[in-house]
């Protein structure tokens, strides 16, 4: 069986026989990728700490038909303080939700994995509130899927977005005060919701997450973003209710 080298993020396990794994593993160059890892659950395994639920690894694997076997997995970031944190690990496995979904075996996926990686690490290092941090994956992620809606200028007329202005979920886009249909069931939203959803969509990798929201535009933006995901994604996410029993 040939070897192959690459690295990634540990995104599902499933535990199987006495001591053993099968890992989901998110990688730049192959998408999902699934792997088994034997022996991985005893505590002094070479591949039990690689092995965890978002660890980043280096692994290498023997490709199989339809199972590759992890030969070796060196782990590089573990993100330990997410998964010592239930508000943050529930957010964390939101998203995963979101990958698992959407992106297919052998699909190149770097620019989905970089942004996982750096929506992790805000999370786990910063103390910026939480949900923002998924609301700005979750807009960003649909975006790189190609579900971006346009936020620039109205997608209706093309005219500039001056004084009051609407979401459309319909026309997937902001629209303009003239172009705005309440039949439709356009969304009226803030000056801030919208310069949001610009910095998400148009914003260079590095500065994504340089910004911060007053409560009740980050509760617009909630809003528009769960409405917009579930029609895109065709499926109703329910993971982050869990949160509303800790409040």
């Amino acid at each position: 069986m040939p070897l192959m080298k690459t690295g990634g993020i540990v995104i599902k396990t499933v535990n199987t026989g006495e001591s053993d794994k099968i890992i989901t593993i998110l990688s730049g160059e192959h998408g999902k990728l699934q792997a088994s890892a034997r022996a991985s659950r005893r505590p002094k395994s070479r591949l039990f700490a690689g092995t965890q639920f978002l660890c980043y690894s280096d692994f290498v694997l023997y490709k199989g038909r339809s199972l590759a076997t992890i030969n070796s997995c060196e782990p590089t970031e573990t993100f330990y303080e997410i998964r010592n944190d239930i508000v943050r690990l529930t957010y964390a496995s939101y998203m995963v939700d979101l990958i698992l979904d959407s992106i297919q075996e052998e699909q190149p996926s770097e620019k989905i994995l970089k942004l996982f990686l750096n929506t992790l690490h805000i999370l786990a290092k910063t103390d910026k509130t939480p949900e923002l941090v998924c609301r700005i994956f979750e807009l960003r992620f649909l975006a790189e899927l190609g579900f971006a809606p346009a936020a620039d200028f109205c997608g209706v007329c093309g005219r500039d977005l001056e004084g009051e202005y609407s979401f459309s979920f319909k026309n997937e886009c902001v629209l303009c005060s003239e172009c705005t249909s309440c039949e439709n069931g356009d969304s009226r939203i803030l000056p801030g919701t919208l310069k949001a959803l610009r910095h998400i969509l148009y914003s260079k990798p590095d500065n994504l997450f340089r910004f911060e929201l007053d409560p009740k535009v980050l509760n617009e933006l909630g809003k528009v973003c769960d409405r917009f995901l579930r029609e895109k994604l065709e499926k109703d996410y329910k993971k982050l209710q869990f949160l509303k029993t800790l409040e």
